[in-house]
């Protein structure tokens, strides 16, 4: 049986790239996607048709009024530690891509898969940091008389900092033997 590992323990060039490896680079690809998507969507809270909240700026509608009025969210403390927290989340996520593509692109892969792995899951405490703050602040500081509800923007960063935790585990899972099979 021929071994795409070397003596030194490096990858041999041209060996191939695990399964476990390339889910977890479609993982990490998923979660920058949906990070980008969270950060620039538009409705993290609404409120019956009449408010909405984003990362960047508060809106609501006067019921006798048909035109929104919008404000910025960027004055408010604990919406720019959110955003800084997601954001950097969102930077860790992106340069652990970039390096898992620099991975795939190079034959000494297995050098690259701690820091992927420690920058994901770096990731995922910010952004777990930042999406437990978002709704506590919220509910403290804002006084709606109205139902509402977190929208499709948070869960859209929730679904990032879960597809990051899962690229981190697909990063960790890198045992000697279970390569030497590939």
């Amino acid at each position: 049986m021929s071994s795409a590992v070397t003596e030194t323990g490096e990858d041999a060039p041209g060996s191939p790239l695990t399964p476990l490896k390339l889910v977890g680079l479609v993982c990490v690809f998923l979660a920058l996607c949906l990070d980008v998507g969270a950060v620039m969507s538009p409705a993290w809270v609404t409120a019956d048709d009449q408010y909405y909240l984003s990362l960047w700026e508060s809106c609501w509608k006067p019921t006798r009024n048909d035109q929104w009025q919008c404000s910025s969210t960027l004055p408010s403390d604990w919406q720019v530690v959110t955003l800084a927290l997601l954001l950097g989340g969102g930077a860790l996520v992106l340069m652990s891509f970039l390096v898992a593509l620099v991975a795939v692109g190079i034959g000494t892969r297995r050098w690259f898969y701690t820091p992927v792995a420690f920058m994901l899951f770096a990731a995922v405490v910010l952004q777990v940091c930042s999406l437990v703050l978002y709704p506590i602040k919220f509910i403290e500081s804002i006084n709606l008389r109205i139902y509402h509800e977190f929208n499709w923007g948070y869960g859209l960063a929730w679904g990032g900092t879960i597809f990051s935790f899962g690229g981190g585990i697909l990063y960790c899972l890198n045992p000697k033997s279970y390569e030497d099979y590939y």
